[in-house]
């Protein structure tokens, strides 16, 4: 295996399969990423969505194709909160088929794990700062807390919450009734409060970043941006007045009209009420002025570690 190979990270996550590939020298190759709704219902079922899994399997098959395209030497690949979520023959089965697809074994990571990584991935991306940063990495199925510098091992906290089992449980009237947006807020709130209590090291630090598919969403939303671009967003420092008139915007529209809103993806539109939930709880909670939104988390501190 050559030592000057490209490297590559694959994330199965709750809504999507993400792909990265990095050169030796760390220059980006490929992103991608598929929503594929693998963990849809899984909250509440403990079950993977059939349709999830077999829309993953097909991500990861495009994946593999675009690995043996790159000549990639080493590969991670690692499944995130549905797959901790789930109940264990589900995902045994997906473990074992998905390996099969991709020629690697996919790794089923804790919170803690998947909080060290985004948080090294993310500060690697946006350069360091003058004492400690928090991480928010919101996904579909989990919001994982790091605190830390750029360097050694980051404190760290999994919260069992995220933008696709919020917009399950709270969130499907269309648009959702003001009832329904308060309980999802509420949710949020009991959970950041135990994040508090287990990390209370995150109301002090010098800077907080964003990170997922709902803080880059929202941060595009902003900034109107059509068609998406990661260098303009990557950096970006959404503010709370900004992030409170963008979840405005998307939860007091109906689907038909939000899928027009510059900067949000068709494929997001729905999940999109969940996780705006639980962003501008954050906000709130924690008492945040600003957060700084990156697009680099988890598969860059993967294909890091692999350099």
């Amino acid at each position: 295996m050559s030592g000057d190979a490209a490297v590559a990270a694959v994330d199965v996550g709750t809504l999507s399969a993400r792909l990265l590939v990095q050169d030796a020298t760390g220059r980006e190759l490929v992103r991608t990423a598929v929503v594929c709704g693998l963990g849809e219902g899984t909250a509440s079922s403990r079950r993977l969505s059939s349709d999830g899994v077999a829309a993953t399997l097909d991500a990861l098959r495009s994946f593999r194709t675009v690995l043996d395209a790159q000549g990639v030497g080493r590969v991670r690949a690692v499944g995130t909160a549905a797959l901790r979520t789930a109940a264990p023959a589900d995902v045994a089965a997906f473990v074992a088929s998905a390996g099969e697809v991709l020629g690697v074994p996919l790794e089923v990571i804790d919170g803690a794990t998947e909080a060290t990584l985004s948080h090294r991935g993310a500060l690697a991306s946006l350069g360091p700062v003058a004492g400690s940063s928090a991480t928010i990495d919101l996904g579909g199925g989990s919001i994982d807390v790091a605190v830390g510098g750029p360097d050694g091992v980051p404190v760290t906290c999994s919260l069992p919450v995220g933008a696709v089992g919020l917009t399950e449980r709270f969130l499907q009237a269309d648009p959702p009734p003001p009832e329904d947006l308060v309980a999802a807020l509420s949710i949020v709130e009991a959970y950041l409060d135990d994040l508090i209590r287990s990390l209370p090291e995150v109301r002090t630090v010098d800077r907080v970043v964003g990170l997922g598919g709902t803080f880059t969403t929202m941060a595009a939303v902003e900034l109107g941006l059509d068609p998406y671009d990661p260098a303009v967003v990557d950096g970006f420092v959404l503010t709370r007045a900004a992030a409170e008139d963008v979840f405005r915007t998307l939860v007091t529209e109906p689907l038909v009209d939000r899928v027009h809103n510059p900067g949000l993806p068709a494929d997001r539109a729905v999940h999109i009420l969940g996780g705006a939930c639980a962003v501008v709880a954050t906000y709130r909670f924690l008492g945040l002025d600003a957060v700084v939104v990156t697009g680099c988390d988890l598969l860059d501190g993967i294909v890091a570690e692999l350099r």
